[in-house]
């Protein structure tokens, strides 16, 4: 079942009904936001998807091993912004399960109930003092309206918080969904590159919320890039209230999973917009693959690449980058029937190049919003999407001093 109607809301990640939030500083960063606390008011069935970096950070390591004790079942979660707590051995698993067992105290469940994500800098150890003070000053901060300072709270170089929710009417009755993100560098889709968080009011069994939770986020958030650089502490956590009455089932899958989609779309676009040094969101379509792999493997590697991203930050409608990426990207690849839009501007096809058409092609680049597309000329119906951003003299600078 999918007929449905979604109206855009206010709230965020605290727009579903059963959800409290709260963002304060304490410290970890110079200035700024820096803890964020979730917390549904009752244990509610949860989901997760986790990156793939084999160099998983602590807050990764303990939330998978609390994620399965509970069996899916999640009191709170605890975010930082400031400092990743990746790649620091032992003392920083202590101080991850250190932050569970905190916000659990004050939440009165177990320390495995809770999940803990972090975002920031890598190699340099959470200073628990301030930490320790900071979830005590969340915990009393919880409100129905705090969303917005959670969203905040979770940034690091991200110019803008991602904030967004749905009401959702359909003939199981109507719920809520929510959700924040964070994301600027780093991005690539191997998993879900940053931190994102998903709220729903509809009761969701676990099993079901995990399977349209990869569904969607395979869709969303595994199609987006950056930089092609994959995290150590990336993850998507998705928590089902239940407090609108609405019960869903696994005959409604697409219905959650359309509605999740509603929420982390605009969020997975976001963090593109926001990308490091980024000017230009860069929308890559790929047509005519033989196979569903070989589309996404060429509008990932298009979207990745660097001489591609200059391009498009230049202003200049080189196709032949385009053609370049596509034929060495391993997809299957025929140039003689191939073509490339840039924009509405068809620059190459059938073998040929248009050229006269560049002038057009380079008017249409000066705008903030870019779409090109690739027909891999395979005669296959498959195709693929992804967004992506230029590739600016910004983003050297920003990762250049990113410690200094």
């Amino acid at each position: 079942m999918t007929d449905f109607v979604a109206v855009d809301i206010d709230g965020g990640i605290t727009a579903p009904l059963g959800f409290r939030a709260s963002g304060i500083s304490c410290g970890i960063k110079a200035r700024g936001l820096d803890l964020a606390l979730i917390v549904p008011d009752t244990p509610t069935s949860a989901a997760a998807v986790f990156t793939t970096n084999r160099a998983q950070a602590a807050p990764i390591l303990v939330s998978r091993e609390h994620f399965d004790r509970a069996a899916r079942h999640v009191a709170a979660i605890v975010v930082n912004s400031g400092c990743a707590n990746a790649c620091t051995g032992a003392d920083g698993l202590a101080a991850a399960r250190e932050m569970t067992a905190i916000v659990a105290a004050g939440v009165g469940c177990e320390a495995d109930d809770v999940l803990v994500a972090s975002t920031g800098v890598i190699g340099v150890k959470l200073d628990m003092t301030k930490v320790t003070r900071g979830i005590a000053d969340a915990y009393v901060a919880l409100s129905r309206s705090g969303g917005g300072a959670a969203s905040r709270a979770i940034m690091t170089t991200d110019p803008f918080p991602k904030s967004a929710s749905v009401e959702v009417t359909s003939e199981r009755g109507t719920f809520r969904v929510g959700g924040m993100a964070k994301g600027s560098g780093m991005i690539e889709p191997m998993m879900a590159t940053m931190l994102g968080f998903l709220t729903v009011d509809a009761a969701v069994p676990p099993a079901l919320l995990q399977r349209a939770l990869k569904a969607v986020v395979d869709e969303t958030f595994n199609a987006i890039s950056v930089d092609g650089e994959c995290s150590t502490n990336d993850c998507v956590f998705a928590l089902a209230s239940g407090a609108s009455g609405v019960r869903l089932g696994d005959g409604d899958f697409d219905l959650i999973a359309e509605a999740l989609r509603r929420v982390a779309e605009p969020l997975a676009i976001g963090i593109v917009r926001g990308g490091e040094g980024a000017t230009k969101l860069v929308t890559v379509r790929v047509t005519g693959g033989a196979t569903a792999e070989d589309a996404r493997r060429a509008a990932r590697a298009i979207a990745n690449s660097p001489l591609v991203k200059t391009a498009v930050h230049g202003g200049d409608p080189n196709w032949g980058r385009l053609i370049a990426v596509a034929g060495r990207c391993g997809a299957e690849f025929a140039l003689e029937r191939a073509a490339v839009r840039i924009g509405p501007v068809e620059l190459f096809s059938d073998g040929a190049p248009h050229d006269e058409l560049a002038p057009a092609a380079a008017d249409y680049l000066r705008g903030s919003d870019i779409e090109v597309e690739v027909d891999l000329g395979t005669g296959g119906t498959a195709r693929a999407q992804m967004w992506t951003c230029d590739l600016s003299a910004e983003y050297v600078r920003i990762n250049a001093e990113y410690r200094t």
